[in-house]
């Protein structure tokens, strides 16, 4: 059985990055979508209200997972038995990074592959950074989100101005 991890803050889930679990979910048995907090920036929703966000928008997606994590990522992909590791790109700085991330990792893992997978070109531009900036700014951002989610995230926005 062919387990990957699809790692991220998610804040939140965007339709780019359902699009790569969808893809993902094409190729392996079981895609874990995993949560982490990351400390380099402020979160907008808790790891509790990331993980129901994505399962809303995964919910018909059968070998979807969705866990929260902590400490390293190939620790983490070594206990849920995985044996891949799923980056999405949207531009050539995040393959820069990623791509360092990747060899650490490898050097950290050997049996944990990374494979880097290239957004979907309608949602290249789309981070959760400008879902938040638009929806602060009360600007339309339904197509930038799953449609199951798009309340949750217009209503978390609205109570926060």
């Amino acid at each position: 059985m062919s387990i990957a991890i699809y790692p991220g803050s998610f804040d939140p889930i965007t339709s780019g990055h359902l699009d790569i679990v969808k893809r993902s979910c094409q190729l392996f048995d079981t895609v874990i979508v995993s949560v982490l907090n990351n400390s380099a920036k402020t979160p907008l929703f808790t790891v509790t209200e990331r993980i129901d966000l994505i399962k809303k928008a995964t919910a018909d997606l059968s070998n979807c997972k969705v866990m929260h994590f902590d400490g390293l990522l190939v620790d983490f992909a070594e206990k849920q038995g995985a044996t891949a590791v799923i980056k999405g790109l949207r531009t050539i700085s995040d393959f820069e990074y990623e791509y360092q991330m990747a060899q650490l990792n490898k050097n950290l893992n050997a049996n944990i592959e990374t494979l880097f997978m290239v957004t979907n070109a309608n949602y290249s531009y789309i981070s959760s950074s400008v879902v938040k900036e638009i929806a602060s700014l009360g600007g339309d951002f339904s197509d930038l989100v799953p449609s199951e989610i798009y309340e949750d995230v217009r209503q978390k926005i609205e109570k926060g101005r």
